[in-house]
């Protein structure tokens, strides 16, 4: 009995490493996941955590904690006005479009930069607090280094293509973890369901809030090299966790991943003994690496394009490419939802927060300012008017050459009437008399031929019976007909 306790020992130790190591979700190469508790900062799950990774516009969560420091450190207000300069409206989409000049407050700079992902506000707040966009990316990096975000460089406020863009999943968490404890009373701003500006209504482009349960937070981000990365929270029974996705394939699927790792995080709890301890998200070593470059799986040929961060492309099945949500813990029930269902549901029903340009408004003044703004914003019903005036001078053209051709034109129309007028009357008059009847039907529409001519398009019938009685041969002779003759040529063109 003694010898078989070692040899069980040893089987037990390595059924529970196996199973371990079964239920452990592995992430794809081109992916870096990690989940970890908010308030202390436990490493849950991390796959390639600490590899440097392209942020694209994840990175405005650092020009929020920047700004809004500032803020809470009395240097500006959110209701300070800052002003578009030329090289915030020149930033590539996704973006607001406001013309240099225009004015707006840090509070609706902030809300639309954080919910449309608009490139140009953060170049604001930038140019707003730090003077310039280098000013503030010094001020950016010598935060990161203060956080502890040691894998991390910024050259810009928004994220767009830069060799110097640097994070990693790592380091996105110590940041996100930084603004629930530094900026409680700012932290609103980065779980805003939507906003609308004018008549534009834009859904915020983390497609967790308002559909997977207790989710507040964060930003999404995307370019072609870094793929679609989502920095997200939720909390459930007073705990919060923060999860990280980097490099996902499209924007459904880095919702997808978050949802995952956020199900697996609150699960965590009960089976927390079959994995061995990560340590604190501060712990994790730094890999030296050069970032991966997605720009060719992402905006290859084979693959068209999107122009933002928000993905519409749908998933054909994300049973088969890696969602084991459900199956994570072969100990628990499956959920009633996977991820992929629940975030298929149309978010929940939420008032669009008002955003607007100019000085902080209130009452009457809110409903002017943004009706301002929906006219301004309204360029469809303008080029539709000038579509209309385009086409007023064709019309009149026409009736310019209606009036020089002396009513030519309109007498084709007529002629072909009085053609289809005289046949109807043949066919009548053929009917209740004989054969010989036929014959004066034939003059009478000869006659009614010369006296259409004769009135440039009137009506026939009236012309017809005169000429009926006209037809003897004493007034033939007079050179009267010969006169006649000559509007018949001038009238060739218009029958």
């Amino acid at each position: 009995m003694h010898l078989l306790r070692p040899l069980l020992r040893r089987s037990l130790l390595l059924l529970v490493a196996a199973a371990a190591f079964a239920l452990a979700p592995h992430a794809t190469k081109a992916e870096a996941l990690l989940v970890v508790e908010a308030d202390s900062g436990k490493v849950l799950q991390a796959d390639n955590a600490t590899m440097p990774w392209y942020p694209a516009s994840v990175t405005k969560l650092m020009t929020t904690y920047v700004t809004l420091k500032a803020v809470k450190d009395g240097r500006i207000s959110l209701d300070t006005l800052l002003t578009v300069s030329p090289t915030a409206a020149s930033q590539s989409p996704s973006k607001m479009g406001f013309r240099p000049g225009t004015q707006v407050t840090v509070d609706n700079a902030l809300k639309m930069m954080l919910v449309k992902s608009a490139n140009d506000m953060a170049v604001v707040l930038a140019e707003g607090v730090g003077g310039s966009i280098d000013g503030f990316s010094a001020m950016m990096n010598d935060t990161a280094q203060k956080l502890g975000m040691t894998q991390t460089s910024y050259v810009n406020p928004n994220g767009l293509p830069a060799d110097g863009q640097i994070t990693s999943a790592r380091d996105l968490a110590i940041l996100a973890r930084a603004i629930i404890r530094d900026l409680p009373e700012y932290e609103y701003f980065v779980h805003i369901p939507s906003i609308r500006f004018g008549r534009r209504t834009t859904q915020n482009f983390n497609r967790l809030i308002g559909r997977y349960p207790g989710a507040d937070g964060f930003k999404t981000g995307f370019i072609c090299a870094s793929g679609y990365n989502l920095v997200a929270s939720a909390t459930r029974d007073g705990k919060r966790l923060i999860a990280v996705v980097l490099g996902a394939s499209s924007g459904r699927m880095r919702a997808v991943r978050a949802a995952q790792l956020l199900d697996r995080g609150f699960a965590n709890n009960s089976l927390s003994w079959l994995r061995p301890s990560l340590g604190t998200v501060e712990s994790l070593a730094p890999i030296d690496a050069t970032p991966p470059n997605l720009r060719d799986e992402m905006c290859g040929p084979k693959r068209k394009r999107p122009a933002s961060d928000e993905d519409e492309d749908a998933v054909a099945s994300t049973s088969s490419s890696g969602e084991t949500g459900a199956t994570f813990f072969a100990a628990l029930p499956p959920p009633i939802f996977k991820p992929a269902d629940l975030l298929a549901q149309p978010a929940e029903p939420s008032e669009p927060v008002l955003v607007y340009t100019g000085p902080t408004r209130t009452g009457a003044a809110l409903i002017a300012a943004v009706a301002a703004d929906t006219e301004k914003d309204a360029p469809k019903p303008r080029k539709k008017q000038t579509h209309v005036a385009a086409k007023k001078p064709d019309a009149s053209a026409d009736a310019k050459s209606d009036s020089k051709s002396d009513g030519k034109s309109d007498a084709k129309p007529a002629a072909k009437q009085a053609k289809a007028d005289t046949k109807a009357d043949t066919k009548q008059a053929a009917k209740p008399e004989a054969k010989p009847a036929a014959k004066p039907a034939a003059v009478h529409h000869a006659n009614a031929k010369s006296a259409n001519a004769k009135s440039d398009g009137a009506a026939a019938k009236p012309s017809e019976k005169p000429a009926a009685t006209a037809g003897d041969k004493p007034a033939a002779k007079p050179a009267k007909p010969k006169a006649a003759a000559k509007p018949k040529n001038d009238g060739k063109p218009a029958s």
